[in-house]
């Protein structure tokens, strides 16, 4: 397909006050995206093909730019907080109307029709409209691509308009400066203005799924990894960035279902996305195969370096941001599955980098803790990243993905207990952080014991052992597993001062208590029943 109208009903765009037709270039394909890109001067390839961008002024999200419209369908549906933040409906309608002008004064536009949810049933249409042609291939790999024949018939359910040259007025659109992301549902449209970064198109269509598939269709959508086993066994992965989630759901002897965004019904989990969004500070072909490897023709990377005097990608090199990225298509991996379709889950792990030292490296929770976990989103950054910080720093973030739920943390939670006893699943605790000590004194937990650790899990290994009770955090840990020293799994004998463990213990245990206030108002007794004890 070249461009223009081969498909695309002149009326749909001149519906959304676009006027000049003609220069839009319709559902390209990789290659061609590439090639516009580069005769831009917006891209460079590398040594393995795929194409070379920087994003801009903005190398990740701007979440206190991220708005949605409050008007009568959200304003007592939404739980407003420091993510969610309101903008009145008569300024959706000026920055609509301000993308729009901009986009009539530019000489080309990309526009694409895909979609979200592998599980038809789910199916969300989404057009694209893109600014910039780089833009339109990040759209290409990471939302589900209808066949030729469908596109004749496309009919969007939501637009997102893209136009990061675009800087508004803080005042004239009510927005805290020159960028915004605004959300309307009643619309059906996002709208991302002064911002390139590829992220905000993602993320802006996981709000709205989060949204509408729990209230609308009873559907959890999760912010998780998933893989499948030969035995046709789901396991889910939570975690925060750092905590391990896309290395660990990473198993060449299991199927992956998706690396970030997941939908849970009655009957099946599906992936969200088409496509992954990967990492690639410090990547390596030895730890990361198949993300290297993905590293190809078709693929957008993006704010890397190259090494000087080639195309070579420089993995290592953080000078533009620590948060480079590559997405690419699902079958990039080889072992990916498609569809992205699997029966639920039989068991989910919360990964947590504990840089405290008080978590077991594994433990066992029951739904009640599970919940409250869940909700906590718990895990910490160690010192040094900021001058005079010598303590980690906890980090909360509700159901592992707060910034991105439209809903009350507890209509996620209170889902999520249903399934697990419906479906009787194990919800397990891996602490990929540290043991003996917090950071700085203790050692990190290496990884073929966490690896170790998951795979009895899988594989049963953990049902017939004996258990303790953490005193403090009241999840059950394992005495024995396969591979891994016994005395690693007790995290307070790992500790040369036991009272030094126990203080920290109850440290942690109040943070958490402190952090839940909160929810607590949206929460069930059950719930806050699974709370550490802090005396």
């Amino acid at each position: 397909m070249s461009s223009s109208v081969i498909f695309i009903p002149e009326k749909a765009l001149k519906h959304l006050g676009l006027q000049h037709i003609y220069r839009i270039h319709y559902q390209l394909p990789p290659r061609e995206l590439v090639r516009h890109a580069i005769r831009r001067g917006e891209g460079v390839l590398s040594d393995s093909g795929a194409l070379v961008i920087r994003t801009g002024e903005f190398t990740g999200r701007s979440p206190k730019d991220k708005f949605t419209v409050r008007d009568a369908l959200t304003k007592d549906t939404v739980h407003w907080n420091e993510f969610n933040i309101p903008i009145e409906p008569e300024y959706f309608d000026i920055i609509y109307n301000r993308i729009i002008e901009y986009y009539n004064s530019l000489p080309e536009l990309w526009v694409r029709d895909c979609y979200a949810c592998a599980d038809p049933r789910y199916r969300i249409n989404i057009r694209v409209v893109n600014e910039k042609p780089w833009n339109n291939l990040f759209a290409y790999n990471m939302f589900l691509r209808p066949k030729e024949d469908e596109l004749e018939h496309f009919e969007p359910e939501w637009h997102v308009l893209s136009a990061p040259g675009l800087k508004l007025n803080p005042a004239e659109c009510g927005t805290r400066q020159h960028n915004a992301a605004v959300v309307s549902f009643t619309h059906k449209k996002i709208l991302i203005a002064g911002t390139g970064y590829t992220g905000e198109t993602k993320k802006g269509i996981f709000t709205i799924l989060n949204y509408l598939l729990p209230q609308e269709k009873n559907v959890l959508s999760m912010h998780c990894s998933a893989n499948l086993g030969e035995k046709g066994d789901t396991a889910i992965f939570f975690g925060l960035s750092g905590t391990g989630k896309t290395t660990l759901s990473a198993d060449p002897n299991r199927k992956l279902i998706g690396d970030d965004e997941h939908g849970w019904t009655e009957d099946n989990i599906f992936n969200f996305e088409g496509g992954c969004y990967a990492k690639t500070i410090n990547l390596s072909e030895e730890k990361e195969p198949e993300i290297f490897h993905a590293i190809r023709e078709g693929a957008l990377v993006e704010n890397m370096n190259f090494y000087p005097g080639t195309h070579k990608l420089n993995f290592e090199d953080a000078s533009i941001t620590e948060n480079t990225r590559v997405s690419y298509p699902l079958h990039y991996i080889s072992n990916a599955l498609e569809p992205s379709i699997a029966p639920p889950p039989k068991n989910i792990f919360f990964l947590t980098c504990d840089a405290f030292g008080v978590f077991p490296p594994v433990s066992k929770l029951t739904p009640a803790q599970a919940m409250y976990q869940f909700i906590s989103g718990y895990t910490a950054k160690v010192a040094g990243t900021e001058t005079g910080v010598t303590e980690p720093k906890p980090t909360f973030s509700a159901c592992f993905g707060a910034p991105f739920l439209p809903l009350h943390p507890g209509k996620y939670a209170a889902m999520l207990g249903e399934k697990l006893k419906k479906h009787n699943v194990n919800v397990w605790m891996i602490n990929t952080g540290w043991t003996g000590g917090p950071y700085g004194t203790g050692r990190r937990i290496q990884l073929e014991y966490t690896r170790a650790m998951i795979t009895a899990a899988l594989e049963g290994q953990l049902d017939h052992v004996p258990y303790e009770i953490h005193p403090v955090f009241g999840m059950a840990f394992p005495t024995a597993c396969l591979g891994v020293p016994d005395e690693l799994l007790n995290p307070r004998n790992t500790w040369s001062d036991k009272q030094a463990y126990d203080e920290k213990a109850k440290y942690l245990a109040g943070l958490f208590v402190r952090n839940f206030e909160k929810y607590a108002s949206g929460v069930s007794e059950e719930i806050l029943s699974a709370a550490p004890k802090t005396q």
